[in-house]
């Protein structure tokens, strides 16, 4: 969805395709800010709420949102959906669904959570409407839209798993490595790798994949609403199956049950102590960034 939008607006930009991106990313994170917003102060007050869009903001890697990447327009469509699903708009929560499976494969895991928030309302009022569960059967079509176009075009339905090898990381496609086999990687990675700034690429990914895993259970423990985690779990899981937590500081942008967390913390020196660090973080990986030493 996202090429095909740059595709549409390039027009507007005179035929540039940076440009068109750029716009795209950048309107739809305003829009997601304002959906994260509302969708929070369904469950908590409107200062809590607050507090959760500054972490979010002041996160290390949020500069990504505003770059000619996926994750505005991704995140903006499941924020859309729930926040659909949980103003009874189940027709709206299957289209955009629909629409965040067919801009990444990881949109496909908002079919389990909306089943499971289908669930969870029939329970509250003692019935389910059978149409509206028939409405989260339109998220798995945007990723068979695609599953198509690739058939077509290239003879390949699965295209984006095998083509993972060429991604370097040594990324696998033929097999699942499990977890705790990607930890043990990355610490012989640690134990092994020179001192250059690559090397503190290698730590910041471990140290991501910790923090997320952790705060994915925390946010579990915090009773954090199920449908979001049951989403963020898949979408945390599948990028690592292919054996490396390569990418993996830009793909936890999605995981907004654990910036809920972050924020609810009480605490104000340690609230004041993750602010410090999101923030001194944010310029050092963003002039990283923009200086060349990763691209994702």
């Amino acid at each position: 969805m996202y090429p095909n939008l740059i595709k549409l607006f390039n027009p507007f930009f005179l035929g540039r395709d940076l440009l068109s991106g750029i716009f795209i990313s950048n309107i739809s994170f305003l829009v997601l800010l304002f959906l994260f917003y509302k969708l929070v102060i369904v469950d908590y007050k409107e200062s809590e709420a607050k507090k959760i869009l500054i972490i979010f903001l002041i996160f290390p890697l949020s500069f990504f949102f505003g770059m000619v990447y996926t994750e505005s327009l991704f995140l903006m469509l499941v924020l859309g959906s729930f926040y659909a699903a949980r103003r009874n708009k189940w027709l709206w929560a299957g289209i955009l669904g629909g629409l965040a499976s067919y801009t990444r494969f990881v949109g496909i895991f908002l079919f389990p959570a909306l089943l499971y928030e289908w669930y969870s309302y029939g329970v509250k009022d003692g019935k389910r409407d059978v149409g509206k569960l028939m409405s989260i059967f339109l998220v798995p079509l945007g990723l068979l839209n695609y599953i198509r176009f690739l058939w077509e075009k290239y003879g390949d339905p699965f295209m984006f798993m095998h083509v993972l090898p060429f991604y370097g990381s040594e990324r696998s496609s033929g097999k699942i490595i499990l977890l705790y086999q990607v930890f043990w990687r990355y610490l012989k990675m640690i134990l092994t790798t020179k001192m250059d700034p690559l090397y503190i690429v290698v730590w910041l990914e471990l140290f991501i994949s910790v923090l997320f895993l952790a705060l994915i259970l925390l946010s579990f423990k915090k009773g954090i609403r199920t449908s979001y985690l049951i989403f963020s779990t898949f979408a945390y899981l599948s990028p690592t199956l292919s054996g490396t937590f390569s990418s993996l500081p830009r793909y936890v942008l999605i995981l907004f049950p654990c910036f809920m967390y972050l924020g609810l913390i009480k605490n104000k020196l340690f609230k004041n102590f993750v602010y410090a660090i999101f923030g001194i973080g944010f310029i050092i990986f963003a002039i990283m960034f923009f200086q060349g030493y990763w691209v994702a």
